[in-house]
């Protein structure tokens, strides 16, 4: 028998796969700034995901991650207000919609606010919790440089950002992400879209 593969659901089990799973991110056409990214399934060529940014909301510091049908699944934004001005980290949540069409706050990722943190990393907490930390998930490694990771608490890789993977090509607006099993690959997309925004590249205008 097989080893039994302990799902992590924070968007939705059903994007927890028992398999490592590697997606494509590619670029929208230069057309629309701010157009983000699709993101592909590069075994069958579906698309998972579709993330919007700034150029089709018409909205700065918020994004939207779809799945591969244009429905909505997750709500970024940058949290804003005196608090957060004076704060050394600036706040990025995503929220989930429920069938009413409340939501619900299921990621928050701190981004240093200043220099003073240049070398703090970047760390996600969830809801609900995963670890008994203040945070469940850190950035290793530079995002504009398609070379950084997702790791938790023990240091375990979750998801590789920029892989290098035999037989697929890769350039500045196509990239692979490395997902591992049981990983929600919707919460991965998620902080993907979020390092995306931060580090000025396609959902932002």
């Amino acid at each position: 028998m097989g080893t039994k593969v302990n799902t992590m659901p924070i968007i939705s089990k059903m994007y927890c796969s028992s398999s490592q799973v590697v997606l494509g991110v590619r670029r929208r056409p230069h057309v629309i700034s701010g157009g983000g990214f699709v993101v592909t399934d590069c075994s069958a060529q579906k698309v998972i995901f579709r993330v919007d940014g700034c150029g089709i909301l018409g909205t700065k510091e918020e994004l939207l991650l779809r799945n591969g049908n244009g429905d909505a699944l997750l709500l970024i934004r940058r949290k804003e207000g005196l608090v957060e001005a004076l704060s050394i980290y600036k706040k990025w949540k995503g929220y989930t919609f429920d069938y009413e069409g409340s939501q619900k706050t299921v990621f928050c990722l701190k981004e240093p606010n200043s220099f003073l943190v240049r070398n703090n990393a970047m760390r996600i907490s969830t809801e609900p919790r995963v670890s008994n930390k203040d945070w469940d998930f850190e950035i290793k490694g530079y995002f504009p440089d398609r070379n950084c990771s997702i790791i938790d608490t023990k240091g375990n890789v979750v998801a590789q950002i920029g892989a290098n993977v035999q037989g697929l090509m890769a350039s500045k607006d196509l990239y692979h992400v490395v997902v591992k099993p049981g990983i929600d690959q919707a919460f991965v997309f998620g902080v993907v879209a979020t390092l995306d925004y931060i580090y000025g590249e396609s959902t932002r205008c």
